[in-house]
């Protein structure tokens, strides 16, 4: 196996707010297709050294058994949810750290572009551009940051370079059920996934 390298568009793309399922404006996140993040222009997702600014407790689990614990949070995702008290890991996708495009040991592109996907949700959360709206304390009608990411909030679906929309699934799910016939040798790993956000909100 060897390492590999990918960069990630993220793009805000509010569709519940388009098709008017919810008439709330208090659940709703509005506005228009945007660019939210771009990896090309951020110095640390190409440098691991630049990296640790954001995510310094790497180190803590950059070691056997740290990443042990993660076949955990593997065989929960295949059968339910992922494992929020294990944050650091992505279930069979490998690590959370470091929130850069680097994998290490790339069994399939389609698993890497999963990862660096799931990588960029965390960094995202760690920089305060995506808030997180569990209703719980004094926060039942805000937003609020989370500079760890709530995995079982989140779910992804394929929509490029081949759809898949008859599925959802959670962060850390294996691909070896679903990746069949959508990893060719001559793809060029242009890979796109809808990712969905569980938002909590009061009714008004």
């Amino acid at each position: 196996m060897n390492g590999a390298f990918y960069h990630v568009h993220w793009y805000k793309y509010p569709l519940t707010y388009w098709l008017n399922i919810i008439t709330s404006l208090g659940c709703l996140e509005g506005g228009d297709l945007d660019i939210a993040y771009l990896s090309e222009i951020d110095p640390t997702w190409t440098d691991s050294s630049l990296t640790t600014i954001l995510n310094p407790e790497a180190v803590i689990f950059a070691n056997p058994i740290a990443q042990g614990a993660c076949a955990a949070d593997a065989i929960a995702s295949a059968f339910n949810m992922p494992l929020d008290v294990l944050f650091w890991c992505a279930g069979s996708q490998g690590s959370m750290y470091p929130f850069n495009g680097w994998v290490s040991n790339e069994s399939s592109p389609l698993q890497s572009s999963l990862l660096v996907s799931e990588r960029m949700a965390f960094k995202l959360h760690r920089q305060g551009m995506i808030m997180e709206t569990i209703g719980k304390n004094n926060a039942v009608c805000n937003e609020y940051p989370s500079p760890i990411l709530p995995k079982e909030r989140w779910r992804y679906q394929m929509v490029n370079m081949y759809p898949d929309s008859g599925q959802c699934h959670p962060f850390g799910r294996s691909v070896m059920r679903w990746e069949t016939g959508k990893n060719p040798p001559n793809t060029k790993k242009n890979f796109g996934y809808l990712m969905w956000r569980k938002r909590n909100c009061v009714f008004l």
